[in-house]
């Protein structure tokens, strides 16, 4: 992972498919060098070597159909 982490729980997420989206939508927040994600215990790790806007990952992950709170 990068150099900062921070970590998300979403809700919603069923299956891969949801984990993809997810990692989709995230990957192209500006500043986001990592994104991990599961489904099977909802947590979604976003990771960066500088500041990114946490707004904009939390309404990547609405835009993907989910919602997320900070873990």
């Amino acid at each position: 992972m990068s150099a900062t982490t921070i970590d998300f729980q979403v809700t919603g997420m069923t299956c891969g498919h949801c984990e993809m989206s997810v990692r989709e939508e995230v990957g192209e927040v500006p500043g986001v060098t990592g994104v991990e994600v599961s489904h099977e215990t909802g947590l979604l790790r976003v990771g960066s070597d500088a500041a990114f806007d946490e707004a904009a990952v939390l309404a990547a992950v609405e835009e993907a159909g989910y919602s997320a709170v900070r873990a």
